[in-house]
């Protein structure tokens, strides 16, 4: 309910400062399901359960970097020749 008030009544004027509170929100309830919820902490299961979140973690970060380092690069693989043609009369 407050990321959703923040964003609809544009409580703070930087949207930069909006998005980095969302994020800080989202990662307080992600700990809270994990504890709370899923039950995880580092001595359940022998600690494999953490084991397993961490590799989850780096899967995640592998995946959402590479994602964004190619739609950050998309454009120069897009028609490379634009720049000359825009040139032409």
């Amino acid at each position: 309910a407050i990321p959703f008030w923040l964003v609809m009544d544009e409580v703070i004027d930087n949207k930069q400062a909006t998005a980095v509170i969302i994020m800080a929100f989202a990662a307080v309830q992600i700990v809270v399901h994990m504890i709370f919820f899923l039950h995880m902490n580092p001595a359940s299961e022998g600690g494999w359960s953490m084991l397993a979140l961490i590799f989850t973690v780096i899967l995640v970060v592998i995946v959402l970097s590479g994602s964004l380092w190619v739609m950050y690069h998309l454009n120069a693989n897009m028609l490379p020749g634009l720049h000359e043609m825009r040139e032409m009369p």
